[in-house]
């Protein structure tokens, strides 16, 4: 079985009414409850102890889903570092929506993962550009959600390995809305809707992308390289040892 934990903040639900309508148990537990009919899913908080992502716990995760906004600086650099050596060594990550300007995103990409952004209850409509893909298996030519919120070009990320969706924006603007990379032996998909105050994660589709994400990201077995001072395959004449 695939082992996936889900990361949130958890902050806009416990402060913000419009948002605790919209996800009564947190984003967490709404992401959760698509994901256990196909995986083994568990879930981590901001304010747990080590942000509830212990040694113990990445190294029981196959796939980490990370969705934050209001609180990325309080996610300590340790754990960052923990995570971020975790995807080297072969763990996929899953960022979803404002995740975009999270510490370990920003880290793996190397850039400031800016954007335009507006909040206008606006159409989205997300074009499928790579329907080869297994990210896009069983979703057709786009995806159309009633409401999300605008994120725009330029997004100052580094141009992707493979890119998936590009959304549309009732008020005009289009954006990279699915975008895939490798680091090291960890595969990372980004992908665009999930604002806090709009049903996108009750959208069937939505959630296929996310299931279909978690299959693709998922560790194969190859082993993690090794580094450093090395011993000779061969005989070498001159070597010291």
């Amino acid at each position: 079985m695939i082992h996936v934990t889900v990361w949130n903040e958890y902050r806009h639900e416990l402060t913000d009414e419009k948002v605790r309508e919209v996800y009564p148990n947190g984003i967490h537990e709404q992401l959760k409850s698509f994901l256990q009919e196909e995986f083994v899913v568990k879930t981590a908080t901001l304010d747990e102890a080590e942000h509830g992502l212990t040694e113990e716990v990445l190294d029981e995760t196959d796939v980490l889903i990370w969705w934050g906004h209001m609180a990325h600086d309080e996610v300590a650099d340790e754990i960052v570092n923990r995570v971020h050596e975790r995807i080297l060594q072969g763990m996929g990550l899953i960022v979803l929506h404002s995740g975009h300007m999270s510490k370990i995103f920003m880290k793996l990409m190397g850039t400031s993962c800016d954007l335009k952004w507006r909040e206008a209850d606006e159409t989205c409509r997300i074009w499928n550009v790579n329907p080869s893909h297994p990210i896009t298996d069983g979703i057709g030519e786009y995806i159309e959600l009633e409401k999300e919120e605008m994120y725009g070009e330029h997004f100052d990320i580094p141009a992707p390995d493979e890119l998936i969706f590009i959304n549309w924006y009732q008020g005009g603007e289009v954006f990279r809305g699915g975008c895939t990379y490798k680091r090291g032996n960890g595969k990372i998909f980004y992908f665009q809707p999930g604002h806090e105050t709009y049903p996108s994660y009750y959208h069937k589709k939505v959630q296929r992308v996310i299931k279909n994400a978690v299959q693709w990201a998922t560790p194969s077995q190859s082993t993690y390289p090794s580094y450093g001072h090395h011993q000779p395959l061969e005989t070498l004449e001159n070597w010291k040892g």
